[in-house]
């Protein structure tokens, strides 16, 4: 079954940083446009960054100057660098295809608290 794991997540004091890395299973990783996205307690899922299999990439306002995504298509593996944490950047963090989604993975709690 083709899923994505993430990883990486933790607790940190605010200002601080975390790298998410997510694997996927599947073949073919280098042609998706990829997308980490944030799903905090009783709000919807949102998208916060993507990256083309160009490398362009795109960020939300929200996250826009503190992460950025970035992959590596030899080990089908997306990562997000996050820096200057904020509280309210505590959520838990999922990666998919942007386009043509398959199933969620787990995902990685992250949490920002002194």
């Amino acid at each position: 079954q083709v899923q994505f794991v993430e990883s990486g997540g933790g607790l940190v004091q605010p200002g601080g940083s975390l790298r998410l890395s997510c694997v996927y299973s599947g073949s073919a990783f280098n042609i998706y446009v990829m997308g980490w996205y944030r799903q905090a307690p009783g709000k919807q899922r949102e998208l916060v960054a993507t990256s083309t299999r160009g490398g362009s990439t795109n960020y939300a306002d929200s996250v826009s100057g503190r992460c950025t995504i970035s992959r590596d298509n030899a080990k089908n593996t997306v990562y997000l660098q996050m820096n200057s944490l904020k509280p309210e950047d505590t959520a838990v963090y999922f990666c998919n295809r942007v386009y043509d989604q398959i199933s969620w993975g787990q995902g990685t709690q992250v949490t920002v608290s002194a």
